[in-house]
Protein backbone atom coordinates (compact mmCIF):
# COMPACT_ATOMS: atom_id res chain seq x y z
CA UNK A 1 0.00 0.00 0.00
CA UNK A 2 1.45 3.98 -0.63
CA UNK A 3 2.27 6.17 1.79
CA UNK A 4 -0.76 9.01 1.81
CA UNK A 5 0.53 12.08 0.78
CA UNK A 6 0.66 15.23 2.75
CA UNK A 7 -0.84 17.66 1.19
CA UNK A 8 -0.55 20.37 4.02
CA UNK A 9 3.11 19.53 3.87
CA UNK A 10 3.46 19.88 0.36
CA UNK A 11 1.64 23.64 0.13
CA UNK A 12 3.67 25.02 2.62
CA UNK A 13 6.79 23.74 0.59
CA UNK A 14 5.55 25.38 -2.39
CA UNK A 15 4.39 28.25 -0.24
CA UNK A 16 7.67 28.78 1.24
CA UNK A 17 9.32 28.59 -2.45
CA UNK A 18 7.57 30.65 -3.73
CA UNK A 19 7.95 33.53 -1.32
CA UNK A 20 11.76 32.96 -1.90
CA UNK A 21 11.45 33.53 -5.52
CA UNK A 22 9.27 36.87 -4.96
CA UNK A 23 12.58 38.01 -2.58
CA UNK A 24 14.90 37.28 -5.15
CA UNK A 25 13.39 38.99 -6.94
CA UNK A 26 13.07 42.09 -5.29
CA UNK A 27 17.03 41.52 -4.02
CA UNK A 28 17.58 41.46 -8.21
CA UNK A 29 15.22 44.37 -8.93
CA UNK A 30 17.57 46.77 -6.27
CA UNK A 31 20.70 44.89 -7.78
CA UNK A 32 19.77 46.33 -10.95
CA UNK A 33 18.77 49.97 -10.18
CA UNK A 34 22.20 49.82 -8.07
CA UNK A 35 24.05 48.53 -10.99
CA UNK A 36 22.77 50.81 -13.78
CA UNK A 37 23.40 54.34 -11.32
CA UNK A 38 19.58 54.36 -11.53
CA UNK A 39 20.08 54.90 -7.31
CA UNK A 40 21.28 58.14 -7.83
CA UNK A 41 17.84 59.04 -9.00
CA UNK A 42 15.05 59.96 -6.59
CA UNK A 43 12.06 57.29 -5.43
CA UNK A 44 9.89 59.87 -7.24
CA UNK A 45 11.83 60.15 -10.74
CA UNK A 46 13.16 56.29 -11.03
CA UNK A 47 9.04 55.76 -10.57
CA UNK A 48 7.98 58.50 -13.45
CA UNK A 49 10.56 56.66 -15.58
CA UNK A 50 9.65 53.55 -14.97
CA UNK A 51 5.84 54.67 -15.76
CA UNK A 52 6.97 56.14 -18.62
CA UNK A 53 8.60 53.00 -19.96
CA UNK A 54 5.47 50.46 -18.88
CA UNK A 55 3.05 53.04 -20.86
CA UNK A 56 4.75 53.35 -23.85
CA UNK A 57 3.69 51.33 -27.07
CA UNK A 58 6.05 52.49 -29.55
CA UNK A 59 8.29 49.26 -30.43
CA UNK A 60 10.66 51.01 -32.02
CA UNK A 61 11.40 53.02 -28.56
CA UNK A 62 11.35 49.53 -26.90
CA UNK A 63 12.88 47.79 -28.86
CA UNK A 64 16.06 50.42 -28.90
CA UNK A 65 15.31 50.54 -24.81
CA UNK A 66 15.93 46.48 -24.56
CA UNK A 67 19.01 46.79 -27.51
CA UNK A 68 20.49 49.27 -25.13
CA UNK A 69 19.38 46.64 -21.90
CA UNK A 70 20.83 43.60 -23.73
CA UNK A 71 23.94 45.47 -24.53
CA UNK A 72 24.45 46.27 -20.96
CA UNK A 73 23.73 43.02 -19.62
CA UNK A 74 26.52 41.11 -22.11
CA UNK A 75 29.16 43.86 -20.39
CA UNK A 76 29.38 46.61 -22.53
CA UNK A 77 29.30 49.82 -20.69
CA UNK A 78 25.88 51.42 -20.11
CA UNK A 79 27.58 54.45 -21.75
CA UNK A 80 29.05 53.32 -24.60
CA UNK A 81 25.89 53.60 -26.98
CA UNK A 82 26.75 55.50 -30.18
CA UNK A 83 25.30 59.49 -28.90
CA UNK A 84 23.35 59.50 -31.25
CA UNK A 85 21.16 56.01 -30.53
CA UNK A 86 21.64 57.09 -26.16
CA UNK A 87 20.26 61.04 -27.45
CA UNK A 88 17.23 59.44 -29.31
CA UNK A 89 16.47 56.85 -26.46
CA UNK A 90 17.04 59.25 -23.46
CA UNK A 91 14.97 61.82 -25.06
CA UNK A 92 12.09 58.64 -25.93
CA UNK A 93 11.99 58.62 -22.42
CA UNK A 94 11.47 61.69 -21.36
CA UNK A 95 8.32 64.07 -22.79
CA UNK A 96 9.42 67.02 -24.85
CA UNK A 97 13.30 65.59 -24.45
CA UNK A 98 14.28 69.04 -22.44
CA UNK A 99 15.00 66.90 -19.18
CA UNK A 100 18.41 65.83 -18.05
CA UNK A 101 20.11 62.99 -19.32
CA UNK A 102 19.23 59.87 -16.60
CA UNK A 103 20.91 60.44 -13.26
CA UNK A 104 20.41 64.28 -13.41
CA UNK A 105 23.71 65.17 -13.01
CA UNK A 106 25.16 66.03 -16.26
CA UNK A 107 27.94 64.36 -18.13
CA UNK A 108 30.21 61.83 -16.54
Amino acid sequence: MRKPRDFDAELKALEDKARELKTRKVQQLGDLVIATGADALTAEELAGALLVLAETKDLGRREAWARRGAAFFHGRSRRSAPASERDAVSTSAQPGGTQPPSGGTGPA
